[in-house]
């Protein structure tokens, strides 16, 4: 007797119909590109150093971890940001509806997502030419002994990456985003840390970072504290030495200017704060360099 069966169709929530471009970058600090727009996505994902990425109305800076979309006919540009930046772009077609969620979206990737980044990479390496740090790629071409099936591999990695993401970010809406209160105060640890570090070069003062945080000096210092075991002001103090520390190395400001730049009260000041942090005079740090 012949068993019946039902046949379930597969539904395809999201589907990428084409790949344009994959670049893995390792640029210096001094990177620059002017940007582009284009009728199909693009996300970039930071994986070492930091960039300032800008689209149309506004700049965001992200650091290693992050990623980014940019959405069809999109202007965007791209540049280092303090270090020299490696990142990972591809850029690919999809014009499933589901994809609206990914229009504004940029934040850190969470850890159980990033092998698929890896994943991506290594497909894309093993089925295509990709020359090394050329942003004005337009066409892939395959490697002349491919892996079998390489370009669905791609295809299938990327779309279980954005799959899970969207599922991330609903799941983030169910919740109300921050109605937690341990996740609205990790958010304002990162948003403390990202205030001070794009404002590096400033006098630092914390009534600053309240009104633009919206919070009191008592509720924020106390939430950092019980966070990461150190005061806003210390954390302020070891990113203004690890910023000189990056501009001795550089070696375009000689320790006067440094202070100036950094905001520090005098040039004997960031000195004593300097060897208090790394147990080295600036001086005798430059000398370790060899420069």
């Amino acid at each position: 007797m012949k068993a019946t069966y039902i046949k379930t169709q597969i539904k395809n929530v999201l589907n990428i119909s084409k790949i344009v471009t994959v670049h893995y970058y390792e640029f210096d600090k001094n990177f620059f590109y002017k940007g582009e727009k284009h009728d199909f996505w693009e996300m970039v994902y930071v994986d070492k150093g930091k960039v300032v990425a800008s689209s149309e109305k506004n700049s965001i800076n992200l650091s290693q971890g992050e990623i980014i979309f940019h959405r069809p006919n999109e202007f965007h540009a791209i540049r280092a940001h303090q270090s020299s930046p490696n990142f990972f772009v591809i850029s690919f077609v999809c014009n499933s509806p589901i994809m609206k969620y990914l229009e504004k979206y940029h934040g850190v990737l969470d850890d159980n997502l990033k092998p698929f980044i890896s994943a991506i990479i290594h497909e894309s390496r093993s089925t295509f030419v990709l020359p090394k740090n050329n942003p004005e790629l337009k066409e892939l071409k395959k490697v002349s002994s491919p892996l079998i099936g390489g370009e669905q591999m791609i295809k299938t990695y990327l779309e279980q990456l954005l799959i899970l993401l969207i599922r991330n970010i609903l799941k983030l809406e169910k919740m109300q985003v921050f109605l937690n209160k341990q996740s609205m105060e990790s958010h304002l640890i990162v948003s403390i840390k990202n205030y001070i570090t794009e404002n590096i070069e400033k006098p630092f003062r914390i009534s600053d970072l309240c009104s633009a945080l919206g919070y009191s000096k008592s509720y924020l210092s106390r939430i950092f504290r019980l966070q990461t075991g150190n005061s806003i002001y210390n954390f302020m103090l070891e990113e203004k030495i690890n910023k000189s520390k990056t501009l001795i190395r550089d070696g375009n400001f000689n320790f006067t200017e440094i202070s100036d730049k950094l905001s520090f009260d005098n040039p004997q000041y960031f000195s004593r704060v300097f060897k208090r942090a790394t147990g080295m005079s600036p001086t005798e740090f430059k000398n370790t360099l060899n420069i």
